[in-house]
């Protein structure tokens, strides 16, 4: 890829002390306008954050299980070993009001064995008088400890500086010796138990020229590479989430980690559900996520051959599904079967659609045709400036980066263009230039405005 991923800071911690405020509180400080995507329902659990001169992939782990039941044990260690074996710091977030409980000593004996940086954030201390309650907490013995209150922001920011202070320093690959080509990197991502794991050994399995196995970079797991066509691909599983007797929602916590760290190590994504089961909130956190990181993804809609024969039944599976992505609704939808080898060998193809959909480039003479067409079709709503209303004007357009296409638009009034034309003007740019399963990314400026290349 053109650049090292983002390291990943975990947010972990039982429920109920305060992780998502926490995490809220980081990302509101810098986080840029959010589109008002309609049927949006799922929670935001990565945020990208300035933290001094670095930036971080901070992830909330409490994301994708918005409905967890209290102090359940095997959760919150599930949640704890997918910390240390796929971030690359720990926020462990502890009650102060509450004290320092079994549970928490049992993830701090897990969280010592790791060489990874840890620090505790012993939330809710919300007034000077509560300072002495965090200091029971120096029992677990883990550094880096800080008494926070993730409500009004005390403390907070010191202790994640610090925290990504001890992170190792950045690498920088030489310039002059450039990395191996590693072919197109697809992410196979989704709940435990969709059958991620048996499509990709029915794919590598099934091309007969796997070239290596090639060690991930920050975990056990192993990236699966192939070639196809004269082309070369690195599967990038993450099968290493399921655990063996847990229910799957105890586990959805880990597999929030594990889908953020192949994002970042893909661009392609495929999105695996369980067509038999149907589409899922979870599911449609996971493609979310694989949106809001900006890969062009796809849906593989597995298990399509358990699905009834019966007039529509099909049908209205697909409908479902394509129902449960109105979010993102140019997301392509493929069945596939790992168990028969439905629809396998679109898949590769498929990957080179959406790669090539995000990488693409628009001469700005052909964009600018495109947004004179597209704003005589349908005229922006008037601006209101004061008690007077005066027309929105667009003057012109250019592209400024890929993965994902990124456009900048110069008009009279930004803050006037309404989300329903900014999804208009979406929509049109998608059809005119077959950008298919990828995200788009609108900026718009006032004109003179600066520019910065992405």
């Amino acid at each position: 890829m053109s650049s090292l991923p983002l390291p990943i800071v975990a947010i972990v911690g039982r429920p109920n002390v305060g992780k998502s405020t926490l995490f809220n509180r980081y990302a509101g400080r810098r986080r840029a306008l959010v589109e008002d995507v309609p049927g949006v329902t799922r929670d935001r659990i990565a945020e990208e954050v300035a933290v001094g001169a670095r930036r971080v992939l901070l992830v909330d782990t409490a994301g994708l299980d918005p409905e967890a039941e209290a102090g359940l044990p095997a959760a919150i260690q599930a949640q704890a070993r997918a910390a240390v074996e796929e971030a690359d710091a720990i926020l462990l977030v502890v009650d102060g009001k509450v004290g320092c409980l079994p549970e928490e000593e049992e993830i701090a004996r897990a969280l010592r064995r790791t060489a990874k940086p840890v620090a505790v954030a012993v939330n809710k201390i919300d007034v000077p008088a509560h300072l002495p309650r965090a200091a029971e907490f120096h029992r677990l013995g883990l550094p880096h400890l800080r008494a926070v209150s993730a409500e009004h922001g005390s403390g907070a920011w010191d202790l994640l500086e610090e925290l990504v202070a001890a992170l190792p320093a950045p690498e920088t690959p030489p310039a002059e010796e450039p990395e191996p080509v590693a072919g197109l990197r697809i992410a196979l991502v989704g709940r435990p138990n969709v059958g991620k794991s048996s499509l990709a050994n029915r794919l590598v399995g099934s091309e007969r020229m796997v070239v290596s196995a090639v060690p991930g970079t920050t975990r056990d797991a192993v990236d699966l590479q192939l070639e196809h066509a004269g082309r070369r691909y690195t599967l990038v599983d993450t099968a290493g989430i399921r655990r063996p007797g847990r229910r799957a929602d105890e586990v959805e916590r880990a597999s929030a980690l594990m889908a953020v760290r192949a994002l970042e190590r893909a661009e392609v994504a495929f999105v695996v559900v369980d067509a038999a089961e149907g589409f899922t909130d979870a599911d449609a956190r996971v493609a979310g996520l694989a949106r809001e990181r900006g890969r062009a993804a796809a849906v593989l809609a597995n298990k399509w051959d358990l699905l009834p024969r019966g007039a529509g039944d099909r049908e209205r599976a697909r409908e479902a599904i394509a129902q449960g992505l109105r979010f993102m609704a140019d997301t392509p939808i493929l069945p596939v079967s790992a168990r028969s080898g439905l629809g396998l060998e679109r898949i590769l193809p498929l990957a080179e659609t959406l790669d090539a959909a995000a990488t693409r480039r628009i001469a700005t003479a052909e964009l600018n045709r495109w947004l004179r067409a597209a704003v005589e079709r349908h005229e922006p709503a008037m601006a209101q400036r004061g008690t007077r209303k005066r027309p929105l004007k667009f003057f012109y357009a250019t592209q400024t980066g890929v993965r994902p296409p990124t456009f900048v638009l110069f008009c009279t009034e930004p803050a006037a263009v309404g989300a329903s034309y900014r999804r208009f003007l979406e929509n049109r740019l998608r059809e005119a230039f077959e950008l298919v399963g990828t995200p788009v990314r609108l900026r718009l400026r006032a004109r003179g405005e600066k520019v910065d290349e992405g």
